[in-house]
């Protein structure tokens, strides 16, 4: 258990820059199961899509600034360096078993962050230690999306931000997927992807909800991204 006056300073260090973010480079990746995909950020056509969940999470960050920001999913790390612009203390939580490996390469860039080896349904910190929580395309992995949420709330202060981006359910969008990296969707989500906007809804008030790609997303839906409150009260604007 970490308590809330633990320090994690965050710093900047060499990271790869591409469309104003800072990610790991692509040989620093650790590879840390079947559905982490993180090399996908520096593969052609892969990139742009994938880029454009980090993209979107920026966009709701907009100008704030946190005192400590919990990433639930972080696999490689690949995001960190960014969240760590952001924020005085950084946290993940993944249930794979290679934080240890993750938090040395990111300190090898200069990049502190407390990493723990968890399950988001019981995540090991502190009722209301963190003012932001970010999720980019976890939600949908996870069994007990509700334990999730009621987590969430839990370690998020009262006025926080839950950011979170979750992709878009079409057969086309899934027919692409395959085409492009052998990676069969039904397989890794099951129909979670359809559970995750209303379960959130449910359980968070939306502040800002973002589509990508912006002109076309109500029609082809690759992602939605949400800034989301405790307090339950939705007013939801356009990013």
């Amino acid at each position: 258990m970490v308590s809330r006056g633990e320090a994690v300073r965050s710093a900047s260090g060499r990271v790869c820059k591409g469309e104003s973010l800072r990610l790991l480079p692509r040989d620093a990746l650790v590879k840390t199961g079947p559905v982490d995909h993180a090399d996908w950020n520096y593969r052609p056509f892969l990139s742009l899509v994938q880029r454009a969940r980090f993209s979107i999470v920026r966009s709701l960050i907009g100008a704030k600034r946190f005192r400590r920001v919990l990433e639930i999913g972080y696999g490689s790390g690949v995001f960190l360096p960014e969240l760590a612009t952001v924020c005085d203390q950084l946290y993940g939580v993944d249930v794979h078993g290679k934080a240890r490996e993750v938090s040395e390469v990111l300190e090898r860039h200069n990049v502190k962050a407390r990493l723990v080896s968890a399950s988001a349904e019981l995540i090991p910190f502190w009722t209301s230690t963190f003012d932001c929580v970010v999720a980019v395309s976890a939600l949908e992995f996870v069994p007990d999306l509700d334990a999730v949420c009621l987590e969430i709330k839990r370690v998020l202060e009262p006025k926080g931000s839950f950011i979170t981006v979750t992709p878009g359910h079409s057969p086309l969008l899934d027919w692409g997927l395959k085409v492009f990296t052998g990676e069969d969707a039904e397989r890794d989500f099951g129909n979670r992807r359809e559970r995750v906007i209303p379960t959130v809804r449910r359980h968070f008030g939306v502040r800002r909800e973002t589509r990508f790609p912006a002109l076309l997303g109500r029609a082809i839906n690759l992602y939605r991204g949400f800034e989301l409150c405790v307090d339950g009260s939705s007013h939801t604007d356009e990013a």
